[in-house]
């Protein structure tokens, strides 16, 4: 892989032949042409004859949403009606390719048949860069398969909360871990940009991991050496990679939302970074600039935003920047950047000379969900596992023992997908997720002797019968906003069993309050089964670590699984010894509330330590 290709492309000096086709075409643009390319909106808001007349620069996929029946060949037919449409060069419209976004954020989630890797925070616990590398060439060959261009991902977040619902998206609490992945998986989706290239962009800039209380799109309240130290130090790894794009944050700094932040866009990223490529903004990011979305569309656009993710009311986006031209409130010159950046990502992925999506011959792809890319998957399982506890040496457990399996997320690849899976918030059960494995499923192709328990919670043990039981329990699928735990001064909040009080999670956009669920099933369902006088191994799922305590005491083997998508027969391999167990904690274990302590704090002390985990053949 020639990483330099990468760099040059993107640090190219003004006169050289790419950046004189961009001048060529930014010079015959009018500004109706140049702040269509600013405008990428969502696909269930444009036309394919709406994206030519009004000369649009992208469209994405949401959460969620996807085409006809959510088939390979759906996206390929929808993306290739875009791109005709874009290329359709008349006396009013330049021929200029439409790029394509998803969040494609553990393999290409969206669509129904993919490769679903463990999201990042078990990935964190791999340790292994070269994996990291391989995953996102495997995302990028089922993303161009769709014919996709683009994916929202890597994730940069450093999380220093586990409050916040989105600490699964982010690979550690600490940034060098973050920085090392940062530049491997910009690397594999990127590469030399080739045929088997995607366009990467890291998320989200800057500081959405260090908010206060780790609310989702709230107040990174730091000093600038902080945030530099933590939050901005993995992003210089990708950009030396040559990544083409970054994606602002919805989050602040100290009071000043990202998304208006001239000084971080402009200067920080820019210009001290170096960076050349564009500045998307998140889903109507810009809205939460001002009251008054003329004034808003202003504050990103000066602040340095390229592009506009305008969920649906792009007419009014244009309306408004073209006034604002007019006006002189937005200077052209910062248009030209803008669309010069643009322009340069678009040339320097080599859109203008591929085929149209349908003639691409990595277009519906029978790679797309295949066993080769499944078993890095499998892999990536396999390492993202980290054995907490393994009293009696329970564990490796032994094919021809008589398994008890039981627990809500035993048999449902929704639960262990997570977030980001098919749905925006995820989804539950066997029946969306298609072509991977739950861990029941896992278990019971290599031990014959397993059974699942007939209502899942585990009154059914019997020694008699079972020698060991396998619980597997944890959180439910949550996705940005609904997955951030609430607390207030009159409230204790721990995990499972152990709260005291009113878990509530808040909805992004608005202010009512709904209630979590608070999952005390876990603790009955390991007790049903200890009480019966068989000994259990727990595997949780979840988005971070929690405090279970008491689930972690009733257990004589514990185990963090994490969210390992679609392959559970990685889970098997490790339970069973064809693999030893060999992840480590990128993030550290909460004692007694779930309340962050990070490696380097003052009052470090975790209940297990950062880079903590046992081998399959350590007892505790």
């Amino acid at each position: 892989m020639n990483q330099s290709i990468n760099i040059a492309q993107m640090r190219l000096p003004m006169n050289t032949e790419l950046e004189q086709k961009v001048e060529a075409l930014l010079g015959r643009m009018t500004l109706a042409q140049k702040i269509g390319q600013m405008v990428q909106t969502e696909r269930m808001a444009i036309e394919p004859e709406q994206v030519k007349a009004f000369h649009i620069g992208s469209v994405l996929s949401g959460g969620g949403s996807c085409p006809g029946d959510n088939q390979v060949n759906d996206w390929v037919d929808m993306n290739d009606a875009y791109w005709m449409a874009s290329m359709e060069e008349d006396d009013e419209h330049l021929a200029i390719p439409v790029l394509y976004g998803v969040d494609a954020v553990h393999g290409h989630n969206n669509v129904s048949g993919a490769t679903i890797f463990p999201h990042n925070i078990g990935l964190g616990a791999a340790r292994d860069e070269d994996l990291l590398n391989r995953i996102a060439q495997v995302t990028a060959k089922e993303i161009l398969a769709t014919g996709v261009d683009w994916t929202f991902a890597p994730t940069l977040a450093v999380a220093r909360n586990n409050l916040w619902g989105r600490t699964y998206e982010s690979y550690s609490e600490d940034p060098d871990i973050v920085g090392a992945y940062s530049g491997a998986f910009v690397d594999g989706l990127q590469g030399d940009l080739g045929d088997d290239a995607v366009v990467a962009c890291v998320k989200h800039w800057v500081g959405d991991g260090g908010t206060t209380e780790g609310i989702d799109q709230g107040d990174t309240r730091i000093s600038e050496s902080e945030l530099e130290s933590v939050h901005i130090k993995p992003y210089y790894p990708a950009i030396d990679n040559g990544v083409l794009t970054v994606m602002a944050s919805f989050n602040s700094w100290n009071g000043d939302k990202c998304h208006g932040h001239k000084y971080l866009l402009s200067y920080v990223l820019k210009e001290r970074m170096s960076f050349n490529g564009f500045v998307i903004s998140d889903w109507d990011g810009i809205d939460y600039l001002s009251e008054n979305y003329f004034e808003a569309v202003a504050a990103g656009t000066n602040a340095g935003i390229d592009m506009f993710m305008v969920s649906e009311h792009w007419h009014h986006f244009i309306d408004h920047l073209t006034h604002h031209v007019v006006q002189g409130t937005v200077p052209m010159s910062r248009i030209d950047d803008a669309v010069r950046r643009i322009l340069r990502v678009k040339f320097a992925f080599g859109l203008f000379e591929k085929p149209r999506p349908k003639a691409r011959p990595w277009s519906n792809d029978q790679s797309f969900g295949s066993e080769a890319h499944r078993q890095i998957a499998r892999e990536a399982v396999r390492k993202s596992l980290v054995l907490l506890k393994n009293e009696q040496q329970l564990l490796p457990l032994a094919k021809n023992q008589r398994i008890l399996v039981a627990g809500k997320n035993a048999d449902n690849i929704g639960h262990q997908c997570g977030g980001f899976t098919i749905a925006w918030q995820g989804t539950s059960g066997n029946e969306f997720v298609v072509g991977g494995t739950s861990i029941w499923q896992g278990i019971r192709d290599v031990a014959a002797g397993s059974v699942l328990s007939t209502n899942g919670t585990g009154e059914d043990a019997d020694p008699a019968l079972h020698d060991v039981a396998v619980v597997v329990i944890g959180e439910k699928p949550y996705a940005e906003g609904m997955g951030d735990i609430r607390t207030g001064d009159d409230v204790i909040v721990q995990a499972g069993s152990q709260i005291k009080g009113l878990l509530k999670v808040l909805e992004p956009y608005g202010d009512t309050l709904v209630l979590a669920d608070l999952h005390p099933e876990d603790l009955q369902t390991i007790t049903n089964i200890t009480s019966r006088g068989v000994p259990v191994v727990t595997v949780m799922l979840s988005g971070r670590p929690l405090v279970t305590n008491q689930e972690l005491s009733a257990s004589t083997a514990f185990v963090a699984a994490w969210l390992p998508g679609s392959e559970g027969q990685g889970v098997a391999d490790v339970l069973f010894g064809d693999h030893d167990f060999s992840g480590k904690l990128s993030f550290s274990w909460p004692r007694s509330d779930n309340r962050t302590s990070n490696i380097g704090d003052d009052d470090y002390r975790p209940l297990f330590a950062y880079g903590y985990g046992l081998s399959g053949n350590q007892v505790n």
